[in-house]
């Protein structure tokens, strides 16, 4: 006679539900706030970096007024929290003041890695993610 047990082996493995937006967006947007004070960030960098032109919409977003953000947005903050871990990795004193600091490496022309990180694209975000990450190696 097969036992439950039986019957969940013949299923597999039982999976973890992936977390949902809702899920993530309180914790994303803690975190992404704690980052920006941390880095000393102005609230229309803040914006850029959420990819964000409405500043009601952003200051709901500080509150943490709002079930789940975009997609995109939690694209974005997973950028900045790599970017934060990677320079606390591999500049743990001076990581936080890091990205003020004019840069000499091609993809900053000598300005601030701050610069290239408000654009307002996505796109620049992941370039210096990606830049961090090969700097550790």
């Amino acid at each position: 006679m097969a036992t439950a047990a039986d019957s969940a082996r013949r299923k597999g493995p039982i999976r973890a539900k992936a977390p949902s937006r809702k899920d993530l967006t309180g914790p994303a947007l803690r975190t992404f706030f704690r980052i920006a004070d941390a880095w000393g960030l102005k609230e229309a960098e803040q914006m850029k970096l959420l990819g964000l032109d409405n500043r009601s919409t952003f200051q709901t977003w500080k509150r943490g007024a709002v079930a789940a953000i975009p997609k995109d947005a939690l694209e974005r903050i997973s950028y900045v929290m790599g970017i934060y871990k990677g320079l606390k990795i591999l500049l743990p004193r001076t990581a936080d003041e890091w990205v003020r600091k004019p840069n000499e490496a091609p993809l900053f022309a000598g300005r601030p890695a701050i610069d290239r990180m408000a654009s307002g694209n996505v796109a620049d975000l992941y370039v210096v993610r990606q830049y961090i990450d090969a700097q550790r190696g």
